[in-house]
Formats: C-alpha cells, sequence, structure tokens
C-alpha cells in the first residue's frame, strides 16, 4: 500500500469534530461548511503552529467545540440552499482568518468540472505538502454516497491498492507518498473522508464522477 495519510486530532475519543454537536437546528442540519473550517483551523494550529483555536490546543474538549462552532458560524452560516459554492467557503473562512490575525494561508477553488485524472493529481500534491483538502460534494446519482449530497467535508489521505482499505486505522499511516502515477495498472486511486467524527476510503473515479451537471469541487490551500 503506498499512498500518504495526514495527522488528525481526535476529541474525547472522535475522530475530529462533529457538525452535531453544534447549539440549533440549522447549524446541526446544515453546518458542514463551519465543521470543515473547523477542522482546518484545529489541524494548521496543531501541524503548522498557527493561532486559529481560540482555546486549549492541547486539550481538545466538546464542550469547546461547540463554542468554536459558534465562532464559526457568523462566517460560514447555513442558509437555504446551503453552501454550495466554493468561493463562499474561500470568502468566509478568509474572512474569518483575517479576523484572528491569519494572512498566510490563502485558497483557491478547484472545479468538479475537472477531469478526475487532474483531481488526482492536485490531491497528491496537497496531502503531500501536509494540506488537508475541503471538499464541497452537491448531489450524487450512486446511492452509496447519499451520506455526501450537499455536503462539505475533509480529504486528509490517499492511497493506491486494488481494493479501498476498511474504515478504521490505516496500517500505512505516515508511509512515504507515492508518485501521482499509479505504480502498476491495476490499482485504484482512493481518497480519505473524515466527516461526522468518522473516516472512510472511495474510489475517487467512482466519488468524482457525479452524474449530474451542477458539481462541487475542492479548495486547495497555500501556505506562506
Amino acid at each position: 500500500m503506498k499512498g500518504k495519510e495526514l495527522k488528525h486530532h481526535y476529541i474525547e475519543g472522535s475522530y475530529g469534530g462533529n457538525q452535531e454537536w453544534f447549539t440549533g437546528p440549522m447549524m446541526k442540519l446544515g453546518g458542514c461548511g463551519a465543521e470543515t473550517a473547523c477542522e482546518c483551523s484545529i489541524y494548521f494550529s496543531n501541524e503548522f503552529g498557527k493561532d486559529l483555536y481560540p482555546f486549549d490546543i492541547k486539550n481538545l474538549t466538546v464542550d469547546d467545540y461547540k463554542k468554536f462552532g459558534a465562532k464559526m458560524k457568523p462566517y460560514l452560516s447555513p442558509r437555504m440552499t446551503g453552501i454550495d459554492r466554493l468561493d463562499i467557503f474561500i470568502d468566509g473562512y478568509l474572512s474569518y482568518l483575517h479576523d484572528v490575525g491569519e494572512y498566510g494561508i490563502e485558497m483557491r477553488e478547484f472545479s468538479g468540472d475537472e477531469p478526475v485524472s487532474k483531481a488526482e493529481e492536485i490531491i497528491v500534491s496537497q496531502i503531500d505538502k501536509g494540506y488537508p483538502i475541503p471538499m464541497l460534494m452537491l448531489n450524487h446519482r450512486d446511492k452509496r454516497f447519499k451520506d455526501y449530497d450537499w455536503h462539505w467535508f475533509i480529504v486528509n489521505g490517499y492511497t493506491y491498492d486494488r481494493k479501498a482499505p476498511a474504515p478504521g486505522p490505516w496500517p500505512g499511516a505516515g508511509c512515504e507518498a507515492s508518485n501521482s502515477v499509479s505504480p502498476t495498472g491495476d490499482e485504484r486511486f482512493y481518497i480519505k473522508t473524515a466527516t461526522y467524527s468518522e473516516w472512510d476510503w472511495f474510489d475517487l473515479k467512482e466519488f468524482w464522477d457525479t452524474g449530474f451537471d451542477r458539481k462541487g469541487g475542492l479548495v486547495l490551500f497555500d501556505l506562506k
């Protein structure tokens, strides 16, 4: 198994945060954009020494995460159609970063209309740099992915293998990243997703081809 998986924080035993912890029915239902921004903030604070988390980064708690979600809500608040464009997320999260004095993180869009081959290359590049990737999926024709419909989440790993790793700890965590070309022709490219305090692995080709004209895409970070 060749690939790379980023470190991810635990909050009282949960793998990252969960929008269902947030206060208020709209944040529980549509707070995935805010949750994704919270997750990125904690990651960059832990792994890059950024000061983006207003509580004790060494002692992550559910109660503090709820408060953090409330702080992020004005920047990425739920709305009738959801945060359904990449630029809405970028504008909102940049506003938060600037308000806390962080100007060294830039973001750009990578459209879901791009070919899957380019998506694979950019995911490898971002993960190899140590950057998590916010991803937006709108509708998908494959009902296996129904939990990701109209949803923001994190991509924080990739691997080449003949079959997807099972959900759970990846035995290859921390290994050296492979090249962006599959080592053998019969191996597939899988991405690791993180949302709702859980993680899973999906074949990017199946995940990327939603079958709908309107697509989401990726948000790409660049740290100065």
